[in-house]
Protein backbone atom coordinates (compact mmCIF):
# COMPACT_ATOMS: atom_id res chain seq x y z
CA UNK A 1 0.00 0.00 0.00
CA UNK A 2 3.16 2.29 0.47
CA UNK A 3 5.41 2.72 -1.90
CA UNK A 4 8.43 5.18 -2.49
CA UNK A 5 7.69 8.02 -4.64
CA UNK A 6 11.22 8.77 -5.94
CA UNK A 7 14.46 7.56 -4.40
CA UNK A 8 15.29 9.52 -1.03
CA UNK A 9 11.47 10.88 -0.70
CA UNK A 10 8.97 9.34 1.03
CA UNK A 11 5.70 9.46 -0.89
CA UNK A 12 2.81 7.62 0.15
CA UNK A 13 0.59 6.43 -2.62
CA UNK A 14 -1.77 4.06 -3.51
CA UNK A 15 -1.41 1.25 -5.60
CA UNK A 16 -4.85 0.44 -6.22
CA UNK A 17 -6.59 3.33 -6.70
CA UNK A 18 -10.68 3.40 -5.61
CA UNK A 19 -12.89 3.04 -9.02
CA UNK A 20 -15.24 5.33 -10.06
CA UNK A 21 -18.14 3.13 -9.34
CA UNK A 22 -16.47 2.40 -5.52
CA UNK A 23 -15.98 6.30 -4.84
CA UNK A 24 -19.98 6.46 -5.83
CA UNK A 25 -20.67 3.82 -3.46
CA UNK A 26 -18.94 5.00 -0.81
CA UNK A 27 -20.04 9.00 -1.17
CA UNK A 28 -24.29 7.71 -1.30
CA UNK A 29 -23.51 5.60 1.63
CA UNK A 30 -21.93 8.73 3.23
CA UNK A 31 -25.40 10.38 2.68
CA UNK A 32 -27.39 7.62 3.92
CA UNK A 33 -25.62 7.26 7.46
CA UNK A 34 -26.34 10.85 7.61
CA UNK A 35 -29.95 10.47 6.56
CA UNK A 36 -30.67 7.52 8.71
CA UNK A 37 -29.23 9.90 11.83
CA UNK A 38 -31.64 12.52 11.11
CA UNK A 39 -34.46 10.27 10.33
CA UNK A 40 -33.60 8.50 13.72
CA UNK A 41 -32.99 4.75 12.31
CA UNK A 42 -30.49 2.57 11.94
CA UNK A 43 -28.55 2.55 8.96
CA UNK A 44 -28.93 -0.96 7.47
CA UNK A 45 -25.17 -1.64 5.91
CA UNK A 46 -25.14 -3.10 2.35
CA UNK A 47 -23.47 -6.55 1.73
CA UNK A 48 -19.68 -5.34 0.22
CA UNK A 49 -17.57 -7.79 -0.89
CA UNK A 50 -15.73 -5.93 -2.92
CA UNK A 51 -11.88 -5.87 -1.76
CA UNK A 52 -11.11 -2.26 -2.13
CA UNK A 53 -14.19 -1.69 -0.12
CA UNK A 54 -13.20 -4.18 2.94
CA UNK A 55 -9.89 -2.98 3.13
CA UNK A 56 -9.05 -1.64 6.69
CA UNK A 57 -8.02 2.15 6.22
CA UNK A 58 -8.82 5.16 7.69
CA UNK A 59 -11.04 7.68 5.98
CA UNK A 60 -11.92 11.90 6.97
CA UNK A 61 -15.56 12.92 5.85
CA UNK A 62 -16.05 16.45 5.00
CA UNK A 63 -19.24 18.09 4.73
CA UNK A 64 -19.20 21.86 2.73
CA UNK A 65 -22.28 23.82 2.37
CA UNK A 66 -22.59 26.43 0.11
CA UNK A 67 -18.72 26.56 -0.70
CA UNK A 68 -18.05 26.49 3.49
CA UNK A 69 -16.91 23.82 5.40
CA UNK A 70 -19.67 22.68 7.74
CA UNK A 71 -18.11 19.61 9.42
CA UNK A 72 -15.25 17.71 8.79
CA UNK A 73 -14.26 14.48 11.08
CA UNK A 74 -11.74 11.58 10.23
CA UNK A 75 -9.62 8.92 11.48
CA UNK A 76 -6.67 7.27 10.77
CA UNK A 77 -6.86 3.64 13.05
CA UNK A 78 -9.62 1.28 12.46
CA UNK A 79 -10.14 -1.80 12.56
CA UNK A 80 -13.42 -1.56 10.36
CA UNK A 81 -13.27 -2.08 6.81
CA UNK A 82 -13.51 1.40 4.79
CA UNK A 83 -16.95 1.39 3.74
CA UNK A 84 -17.82 1.39 7.57
CA UNK A 85 -15.49 3.75 8.35
CA UNK A 86 -16.68 6.38 5.97
CA UNK A 87 -20.40 5.59 7.21
CA UNK A 88 -19.47 6.70 10.86
CA UNK A 89 -16.82 9.39 9.88
CA UNK A 90 -19.76 10.78 7.49
CA UNK A 91 -22.31 11.15 10.95
CA UNK A 92 -19.30 12.05 13.27
CA UNK A 93 -18.89 14.75 10.34
CA UNK A 94 -22.71 15.71 10.77
CA UNK A 95 -23.38 15.55 14.01
CA UNK A 96 -20.50 15.82 16.66
CA UNK A 97 -17.49 18.26 15.10
CA UNK A 98 -17.55 20.43 17.90
CA UNK A 99 -16.90 23.39 15.64
CA UNK A 100 -20.78 23.06 14.67
CA UNK A 101 -24.28 22.52 15.58
CA UNK A 102 -25.48 19.60 14.52
CA UNK A 103 -26.72 19.00 11.23
CA UNK A 104 -31.08 20.33 10.75
CA UNK A 105 -32.42 18.09 8.44
CA UNK A 106 -33.37 21.29 6.61
CA UNK A 107 -29.55 21.80 5.59
CA UNK A 108 -29.38 18.38 4.59
CA UNK A 109 -29.85 18.74 0.92
CA UNK A 110 -27.52 22.01 1.09
CA UNK A 111 -24.41 19.82 1.91
CA UNK A 112 -21.89 18.54 -0.27
CA UNK A 113 -19.60 15.72 1.04
CA UNK A 114 -16.21 15.00 0.22
CA UNK A 115 -14.43 11.91 1.24
CA UNK A 116 -10.80 11.38 1.51
CA UNK A 117 -9.16 7.56 1.98
CA UNK A 118 -6.02 7.74 3.35
CA UNK A 119 -2.63 6.08 3.09
CA UNK A 120 -0.87 4.73 6.01
CA UNK A 121 1.01 7.37 8.87
CA UNK A 122 4.65 7.23 7.76
CA UNK A 123 7.00 9.22 10.67
CA UNK A 124 9.56 11.51 9.29
CA UNK A 125 12.72 12.89 10.56
CA UNK A 126 13.07 15.69 7.95
CA UNK A 127 10.33 18.32 6.96
CA UNK A 128 11.62 18.46 3.14
CA UNK A 129 10.25 14.98 2.64
CA UNK A 130 6.34 16.67 2.54
CA UNK A 131 5.39 17.30 0.08
CA UNK A 132 2.77 20.36 -0.51
CA UNK A 133 -0.51 18.85 -2.52
CA UNK A 134 0.85 15.07 -1.54
CA UNK A 135 1.26 14.89 1.55
CA UNK A 136 -1.23 15.67 4.74
CA UNK A 137 0.70 16.26 8.15
CA UNK A 138 -0.24 15.27 11.65
CA UNK A 139 1.83 16.17 14.54
CA UNK A 140 1.90 15.02 17.97
CA UNK A 141 3.26 16.59 20.97
CA UNK A 142 2.95 15.48 24.22
CA UNK A 143 -1.03 15.45 24.77
CA UNK A 144 -1.46 17.38 21.64
CA UNK A 145 -2.44 16.13 18.66
CA UNK A 146 -3.27 18.01 14.97
CA UNK A 147 -4.32 17.12 11.65
CA UNK A 148 -4.54 18.72 8.27
CA UNK A 149 -5.24 17.30 4.93
CA UNK A 150 -3.60 17.11 1.93
CA UNK A 151 -6.20 19.32 0.06
CA UNK A 152 -5.70 22.10 2.80
CA UNK A 153 -2.42 23.22 2.00
CA UNK A 154 -3.46 23.30 -1.66
CA UNK A 155 -6.49 25.34 -0.90
CA UNK A 156 -4.84 27.66 1.30
CA UNK A 157 -1.52 28.18 -1.05
CA UNK A 158 0.61 27.47 1.54
CA UNK A 159 4.64 26.53 1.63
CA UNK A 160 6.02 23.67 3.28
CA UNK A 161 6.24 25.27 6.62
CA UNK A 162 3.17 27.21 6.74
CA UNK A 163 1.48 23.85 6.51
CA UNK A 164 3.57 22.95 9.54
CA UNK A 165 2.82 25.55 11.17
CA UNK A 166 -1.09 25.29 10.66
CA UNK A 167 -0.39 21.93 11.63
CA UNK A 168 0.86 23.21 15.01
CA UNK A 169 -2.09 25.63 15.54
CA UNK A 170 -4.30 22.72 14.63
CA UNK A 171 -2.91 20.96 17.51
CA UNK A 172 -3.42 23.80 19.96
CA UNK A 173 0.37 25.10 19.70
CA UNK A 174 1.99 27.42 18.12
CA UNK A 175 3.56 28.04 14.93
CA UNK A 176 7.09 26.49 15.10
CA UNK A 177 6.35 23.92 17.39
CA UNK A 178 7.39 21.15 14.50
CA UNK A 179 10.90 22.18 14.75
CA UNK A 180 11.12 20.94 18.08
CA UNK A 181 12.99 17.26 19.10
CA UNK A 182 9.69 16.30 21.20
CA UNK A 183 7.67 16.66 18.09
CA UNK A 184 6.66 13.99 15.82
CA UNK A 185 5.89 14.44 12.90
CA UNK A 186 3.44 11.98 10.17
CA UNK A 187 2.95 12.46 6.96
CA UNK A 188 0.55 10.53 4.83
CA UNK A 189 -1.44 10.95 1.45
CA UNK A 190 -5.16 10.84 0.63
CA UNK A 191 -7.22 9.35 -2.17
CA UNK A 192 -10.14 12.78 -2.43
CA UNK A 193 -13.19 12.58 -4.13
CA UNK A 194 -16.60 14.51 -3.61
CA UNK A 195 -20.16 14.32 -5.17
CA UNK A 196 -19.15 17.07 -7.27
CA UNK A 197 -16.37 15.28 -9.28
CA UNK A 198 -17.92 11.99 -9.30
CA UNK A 199 -21.29 13.21 -11.10
CA UNK A 200 -23.72 12.68 -8.38
CA UNK A 201 -24.96 16.67 -8.02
Amino acid sequence: MIEADREGVIGLRLKNSLSHKEKVFLLKLAREAIRAELEGRPLELPLVSDPALLERRGAFVTLHKNGELRGCIGNFFTDKPLYETVADMAVSAAFHDPRFQPLHPSEFDKIEIEISALTPLEEIENVEQIEVGVHGIYIVKGPHRGVLLPQVATEYGWDRYTFLDQTCIKAGLYPGCWKEQDTQIFIFSAEIFDEKSEGII
